[in-house]
């Protein structure tokens, strides 16, 4: 049997992690500043992270949700206190897309409104709502199309205020990313946030903070939304919060209420991914790590601007982007092929920074050497 190929290979396999480097079959090792798509949060294989999943897995591994879970309580609790987010209510499930797909359609259950609001350049996810409400046509099949999400340009408030104008009574939710990923590592500016905190909070709709990659501490705050020092309604996680083991989930303001039905999963919050975010959340703490990626990632963002060759450096905390000109257009294959250094793209000249929140001065220094030295060839 062939595996649908719907993913674009490099010609490697890693067979062992450690921290911010992985090996492959050869055992080459490389520097992970991709952190496989912003999931490796507190670095590959953290003896922690291993220890907590090895001792639930001699427990139990998995019952559904019909049982009380008390591992979903601990992991409640942890993230309350780790986020800061006290009042609100926690719903697992097990992916981004699921985090807000279950985000929308709650928001659309509480104000029994259709109408979507999303931005130019964004990514939500694959299923069905959460890609609608993506700005990419491509990854949109004939059955998700959909008149209820409305595009806005991005961090453009004349446009929202004049879509709220319109539309403002049938509006269910607004749902934007912190810093758009896919879309390029583009930051929302803090007075576009509050701004749609403000239109929510005055029409009625629901606040959508999608922190699916942007959340998790890696921007240099719990929630990358955080810096424009207001509340969403729903934060939906997913990436990073288990290091890899599939977990995702919204945080939910206490204005909404649960009632028996409203919404469902067969594996989420199960033991293994519990125990597995558990984990994540205790080493973040311990070791400081938001603290961490903001310091990191000022200190990278200097150096990059410091670079000649590479042009518009962006982010916040461990999550940079910056624009590759034509003439080192084969700058990321490069650091990968002669390099032996992982890093993300953004189509069409963006390469996207997303490392371990624990990588260290030293690895940030290597990488920053290797891309030196990668640029000056290319030249």
């Amino acid at each position: 049997m062939k595996l649908f190929d719907v993913y674009p290979l490099n010609n490697i396999t890693i067979t062992r992690a450690q921290g911010s480097y992985v090996w492959d079959n050869n055992g080459v090792q490389f520097l992970d500043m991709y952190g496989g798509h912003a999931v490796i949060s507190i670095g590959h294989t953290h003896p922690h992270w291993v220890k907590r999943i090895e001792e639930q897995l001699e427990k139990i591994a998995f019952y559904s949700n019909s049982i009380i879970i008390p591992i979903q309580q601990q992991l409640a609790d942890k993230l309350a206190t780790v986020s800061g987010k006290n009042e609100y209510q926690l719903f697992l499930c097990n992916s981004g897309a699921e985090a807000n797909e279950n985000a929308l359609k709650l928001a659309s259950f509480h104000t029994g409104r259709k109408k979507i609001v999303a931005f130019s350049k964004s990514f939500h996810g694959r299923t069905s709502l959460a890609v609608a409400a993506t700005d990419n046509p491509a990854i949109v099949a004939p059955v998700n199309e959909t008149d209820n999400v409305i595009f806005c340009p991005f961090n453009d408030e004349a446009a929202l205020k004049k879509c709220f104008k319109e539309h403002g009574a049938d509006i269910a939710a607004v749902i934007i990313e912190g810093i758009q990923g896919v879309g390029g590592i583009v930051v929302a500016n803090d007075s576009f946030l509050q701004l749609i905190r403000t239109l929510c909070t005055d029409n009625g709709a629901v606040y959508i903070a999608d922190s699916v990659q942007c959340g998790y501490g890696r921007s240099g705050q719990f929630f990358a939304h955080d810096a424009a020092g207001v509340d969403a309604d729903i934060y939906s996680m997913a990436k990073g919060m288990g290091n890899g083991f599939p977990i995702g989930g919204i945080l939910i303001a206490p204005h909404i209420k649960a009632k028996h039905g409203l919404l469902g999963t067969t594996f989420g919050g199960n033991h293994l991914a519990c125990a597995a975010a558990l984990a994540v959340l205790e080493v973040i703490e311990q070791e400081n790590l938001i603290s961490m990626a903001k310091q990191r990632g000022m200190y990278l963002m200097n150096q990059l601007k410091a670079i000649d060759g590479i042009e518009n450096v962006r982010g916040r905390g461990l999550m940079i982007g910056f624009d590759v000109p034509e003439n080192l257009k084969g700058l990321k294959k490069k650091l990968l092929e002669d390099h032996n250094v992982f890093t993300g793209e953004a189509k069409p000249n963006v390469i996207r920074l997303l490392p371990s929140l624990a990588l260290s001065r030293k690895q940030a220094d290597e990488f920053l050497e290797a891309l030196k030295d990668a640029i000056q060839e290319l030249q």
